[in-house]
């Protein structure tokens, strides 16, 4: 392994992305979809070659600034990858643009999982699969980049806990890490670590979902839709699904890894002895799900109060209904229960979309797949609101909960608002340049939110009409596809990058 550390990153990268490529060519070779092999497999030999001459060309090469070469890595490979990942995949769409190509995968790679695809059987399956494929290779880059890059800087949620200042190279409080001198090793060590758990999270799932009765190819995309938190689906999501209730089940028991990196990651942050159920992104998020559910229960019961052929068997259709969709969209995967148009069915009310939308918008937790303004930076929110509160009613109290808490209340309290208000002007730049391609306000809004918060089914299910991705002009879609990068990396690693520090030697 000590000759691929010596490697660049972003070649790293982009050797995986090509041997990535057999997978959809073997699938092809088993379904008989001669087409779509040849153009994965010359894919595969392209691509390698080039990695290769790429890799010969800048192997040994020490970057001045080893922060800013990871960061402008990870920038690379969520703008520049998907064009790789983009060439098989257009060449195997007859009709298409490579425009189109560009932004299924660089939708994929950042687990948003918008699709200009909306007939789902102009796919093939291999291709399908390749979709899915990226997306997970996404949320593992994600997973590992997150604990070896974004946590020794400060950056990506860690900074709400952190005593040193956003964005530097030294690491404060992260002992663990801080004993692991080069960062291509921990790059490499994390990816050891970190791998094997990913790979059998999402085995574990697909096994699961084939036992209920999912077909295994539908099963295998589904499973890595749900550990990447993409939402992709080569059935347009889970209502045609063969394993009904109990294959969402499943995968509502598998959103956990997308609420708290405790669930994989203990021991890895310098967090080993924080039990999950304590850890505040988890309370958080179990307290959002139960108060957003309960709201929109009660407003389908009150609604269907007047109905008296109403049975317990719709009424707890619609609190699951309600219950998985709830914390799907806040893990910003966007799968859609079966059962969530019952909800709308049994009451006769259609069910705001605003509530998913605000979901998606605060996401899921630190250092996990899912995207949004991230769990822990609401509660240091919170915490900060509860304090303030507190000093109103007495000035001279002192406020307890250790140093950690102390820090959470003022300095992360600071630095999440910050973020909040860097999300929210995002959103605003990104709806006034939709608006100026020609996208009608309202659709811009929905699109805007769902493309910095990595959330792609938000615009057919949150929006008052579906909104088609296929519809808009390729101008809005190269606008959306930087806000998918921009809502993937976060823009206070966009800001680190200007940091002088950073551009030291």
């Amino acid at each position: 392994m000590g000759w691929i550390t010596r490697l660049p990153f972003f070649v790293v990268l982009m050797g995986i992305g090509a041997l990535a490529m057999i997978v959809p060519a073997g699938h092809a070779v088993v379904m008989e979809d001669f087409t779509t092999m040849r153009a994965f497999f010359y894919g595969f030999i392209l691509f390698s070659l080039l990695t290769v001459l790429i890799g010969l060309a800048t192997a040994g090469y020490a970057p001045p600034s080893v922060a800013r070469s990871q960061l402008l890595a990870l920038l690379a490979a969520f703008s520049a990858l998907p064009v790789m990942f983009a060439a098989p995949f257009y060449v195997a769409i007859p009709g298409s643009t490579f425009m189109d190509a560009w932004f299924e995968m660089v939708s994929s790679f950042t687990t948003t999982g918008a699709t200009v695809y909306d007939n789902a059987g102009r796919l093939t399956p291999s291709l399908h699969l390749w979709r899915a494929l990226v997306g997970w290779l996404g949320g593992l880059l994600v997973w590992i980049t997150a604990v070896s890059i974004f946590a020794p800087m400060n950056l990506g949620g860690f900074e709400v806990r952190a005593t040193g200042g956003t964005g530097k190279g030294a690491v404060a409080t992260f002992s663990q890490i801080a004993r692991i001198a080069d960062p291509s090793e921990r790059l490499a060590r994390y990816a050891v670590k970190l791998t094997p758990i990913y790979t059998g999270l999402t085995f574990a799932l697909w096994v699961g979902l084939v036992i209920a009765g999912e077909f295994p190819y539908i099963a295998l995309c589904h499973a890595m839709a749900t550990l990447s938190t993409s939402g992709i689906s080569p059935i347009n999501g889970l209502y045609f699904a063969a394993s009904g209730f109990w294959g969402e089940l499943l995968i509502f028991a598998f959103f956990v890894f997308a609420m708290s990196r405790l669930t994989f990651s203990r021991g890895l942050t310098g967090e080993d002895q924080q039990k999950t159920w304590r850890d505040p992104e988890f309370l958080t998020a179990m307290v959002l799900i139960g108060v957003v559910t309960s709201l929109l229960f009660l407003r389908h019961f009150v609604g269907a109060a007047d109905d008296d052929g109403s049975t317990l068997l719709e009424m707890g259709q619609a609190i699951w209904g309600t219950l998985f969709t709830v914390t799907s969209f806040l893990t910003t995967t966007g799968f859609e229960s079966r059962d969530w148009a019952g909800a709308t069915d049994w009451s006769g009310l259609e069910t705001p979309g605003l509530f998913l939308v605000g979901m998606a918008l605060i996401g899921g937790g630190v250092a996990t797949t899912a995207g949004g303004v991230k769990l822990l930076r609401i509660y240091a929110l919170y915490r900060h609101g509860e304090r303030e509160q507190e000093r109103l009613l007495h000035p001279s109290s002192v406020g307890g909960g250790g140093k950690e808490a102390r820090r959470i209340r003022r300095q992360g309290a600071h630095i999440s608002w910050i973020f909040f208000m860097l999300f929210a002007l995002s959103i605003a730049a990104v709806m006034i340049l939709l608006s100026l391609t020609g996208v009608q306000f309202e659709t811009s809004a929905v699109l805007a939110v769902s493309a910095l918060s990595t959330t792609g089914p938000l615009a057919s299910i949150a929006a008052e009409v579906p909104i088609s991705y296929a519809g808009i002009p390729d101008m809005a879609k190269l606008i959306l596809a930087a806000a998918m990068v921009l809502g993937r990396l976060e823009t206070l690693a966009i800001i680190a990058l200007f940091n002088p520090e950073i551009w030291e030697r």
